[in-house]
């Protein structure tokens, strides 16, 4: 597959990929926010109108 490199140890065990973003941006982007999501699996949620109050009040203009 073109775009795709592995990173080998001295063992040739794989360690590493290197993706050529042009060529496999989209998927990338994909799978990063696979992993955004599951690393956030355990947080706590809050509820919808508790994040528009604060939301609404970051956005307000100050001065």
């Amino acid at each position: 597959m073109t775009g795709i490199q592995f990173v080998t140890d001295d063992k040739g065990q794989r360690v590493a990929v290197q993706i050529d973003l042009k060529t496999h941006g989209a998927i990338w982007q994909d799978f990063w926010d696979g992993l955004v999501s599951e690393s956030r699996r355990k947080e706590k949620s809050i509820a919808y109108e508790q994040y528009r109050t604060r939301r609404l009040k970051r956005s307000q203009p100050r001065g």
